[in-house]
């Protein structure tokens, strides 16, 4: 049977290179002279044909605060028309699987970030019953708690790691058995790394000396306008390209055999910030094309699912492997290596990446376990009552139509800037309010309504904004949210599913303005489809000043709007806006379309309505 890992610490301790941590320290000593030099015993008397060896490193990404396979927002098992599961508890048999397949001492399991934020549970253990709490008795991070027992071996920050503030980010580290990687992660006040940049994990493989594996971690430069707030004059996060071509030599260095990159950052995809940030979103590719020494990349960040891509180092001339596991926990990535051992080295033969679909095993009992009562904990919490629906509010159609539920988030968010504004300077100004469909499954049921239906409809933990815009940039800036649809021919069919998303524009970037009404030609090309424009029966002055309630991923440019990020701030607030709708929903008592709802757009073409 092959060893357990526990067993095996003695024989495959790690080495914590690069431990550039707060006060700027040094990177770590590279290994000794002795370790570094060829195994000298293999280098005498007979010499063998050197034997492949095999290893596996696993990876996770996206995990978004999903330990076991549950939707706290409907409250069950969760589900999917492709049948998926999510969940660390699923991963954990998958991992284990693996482990026994190839050996415990053969595999390494890392993960990309984006791990605390997400669902009910990991908002729970960071807003309500907080990990950072001052109290005697802290309780563990649910995802600490799994991922300790799953035996990761480093993880590399995600952006939403950021999103509660760095002092939570720094609780949540504390609790962790493994350490959270972040090359371009950076103080501001002197730019050294405020993580671990790398890590070096050794195999014990039966041949000469441990095979030493290097995982570099890389986080997104978007930090730095997604939560702005948290970050502004604390950290700073550089290019990830730019940042790997300085490192990866330095895991080279510090004995590396292998590097793998843990990269918060999809493959190629469009980046979302414009020219607000001079570095790349998603560089996955580029970093492997133009950065010499690396061997994979486990890429996150944008959701997709990758078993495997082959890109061609320019400079080497050798390929490179990346794979990105589907969010969530519904995928394991596994690279999966073979080395030989010659002339007192390693050296990789072969490589491929695949991916393991956690809907194929049971949830890891162990895991269930051990977060069993934090979990009917949250149960319990999202299954209060905070009020009543006169009748069923869906989110299905917000992409085609205008819909109650949508304007729901208007009327709140339009409520409390109005109040916050009230008796001051701005207070004459006509107040309106962006809000966008994240979540195509959210539902508000007839009858009472449970603080879920309100976490389900706004599942981000935004803030609340008020910035002011000119007639003339709010038309601006919905001709830019309606690059959504795509161009569609007057007469010719409508197919939904293929009608938005342009572009790759995902829901959360596609904006309705609660307060203003207008048509969408989607007949014409991007930049010409609003039309009809009116705020209160007249056309819209494009002179006059209006205060916008926007949520403050959309204020520091998240989705790159224009106008918005430099516009006026009249106000803030520091509360999620998912508490704002909650609090609204409770003093109202019960929630009626006939006080809120517009019917204030739809979708047309050449006049025409198109539903």
């Amino acid at each position: 049977m092959p060893l357990n890992r526990r067993d095996f610490v003695t024989r495959s301790a790690a080495t914590a290179a690069g431990a550039a941590l707060a006060g700027g320290a040094t990177l770590a000593a590279a290994p000794s002279a002795a370790a570094a030099q060829p195994d000298t015993a293999a280098a005498k008397g007979p010499q063998r044909k050197p034997r492949k060896q095999a290893f596996t490193v696993m990876g996770t990404t996206d995990l978004h605060g999903r330990v076991l396979n549950w939707d706290y927002f409907t409250d069950a098992e969760y589900t999917d028309k492709a049948h998926n599961a999510v969940g660390l508890a699923k991963i954990s048999t998958l991992a284990n699987q693996v482990r026994e397949e190839k050996g415990w001492d053969r595999c390494l399991l890392i993960d990309s970030g984006d791990t605390i934020q997400g669902t009910q549970l990991s908002y729970y253990y960071a807003r309500i019953d907080s990990i950072l709490s001052d109290a005697n008795t802290v309780p563990d991070h649910p995802m600490a708690v799994a991922m300790n027992l799953m035996e990761y071996d480093a993880a590399a920050l995600g952006n939403h790691e950021f999103n509660y503030g760095i002092p939570l980010l720094r609780a949540y580290e504390e609790q962790l058995e493994f350490p959270l990687l972040g090359a371009n992660a950076l103080y501001a006040k002197n730019e050294k790394p405020a993580f671990k940049p790398f890590v070096i994990k050794e195999l014990h493989l039966g041949e000469g000396r441990p095979l030493r594996v290097g995982i570099l971690g890389l986080t997104n430069p978007g930090i730095a306008i997604w939560d702005k707030a948290n970050v502004s004059g604390k950290m700073v996060f550089p290019g990830i390209v730019e940042t790997a071509a300085t490192w990866v030599p330095k895991v080279r260095a510090a004995g590396a055999d292998v590097v793998v990159v843990s990269a918060h950052t999809g493959c190629d995809e469009a980046t979302t910030w414009g020219d607000q940030l001079p570095w790349t979103e998603n560089a996955a590719v580029e970093l492997a094309a133009t950065v010499p020494g690396i061997d994979a990349v486990l890429v996150g960040h944008a959701h997709k699912e990758i078993p495997q891509r082959l890109v061609v180092n320019k400079k080497t001339g050798k390929t490179v492997v990346l794979s990105e596991p589907l969010c969530y926990g519904q995928r394991l990535t596994c690279f999966d290596f073979e080395a030989e051992f010659a002339a007192g080295a390693w050296t990789v033969t072969s490589l491929s990446s695949r991916l393991l679909n956690s809907n194929t095993v049971p949830e890891n009992p162990e895991i269930t376990k051990a977060v069993a009562k934090q979990h009917k904990k949250v149960v319990a919490y999202v299954n209060q009552v905070i009020g009543a629906s006169k009748i069923a509010l869906s989110i299905a159609e917000a992409p085609f139509k205008a819909t109650p539920i949508i304007d729901l988030i208007g009327r709140v968010q339009a409520d409390q800037v109005k109040a916050a504004l009230a008796g001051g300077q701005y207070a004459n100004l006509p107040v309106l309010a962006q809000a966008a469909p994240f979540n195509r499954t959210a539902l508000i049921p007839s009858g009472q309504v449970k603080l879920r239906d309100a976490a389900g409809l706004y599942i981000y933990e935004n803030t609340l904004e008020a910035r002011i815009l000119t007639g003339a940039q709010l038309k601006d800036y919905l001709e830019y949210s309606v690059k959504y649809y795509n161009q569609l021919a007057p007469g010719a069919p409508v197919d939904k599913d293929k009608l938005t998303n342009a572009e790759a524009t995902p829901d959360y970037n596609y904006d309705s303005v609660y307060g203003l009404s207008y048509d969408i030609d989607i007949a014409q090309p991007k930049g010409q489809r609003i039309v009809n424009l009116s705020f209160q029966g007249k056309p819209i002055d494009p002179a006059a000043e209006f205060v916008l309630a926007v949520n403050n991923y959309r204020a520091n440019g998240g989705g790159n709007f224009p106008h918005v990020a430099k516009a006026k701030v009249v106000w803030s607030d520091s509360d999620e806006i998912r508490n704002t709708m909650i609090a609204w929903v409770k003093a109202k008592g019960t929630i009626d379309p006939a006080d809120f709802f517009t019917d204030s757009w739809r979708l047309v073409r050449a006049g025409q309505p198109v539903f």
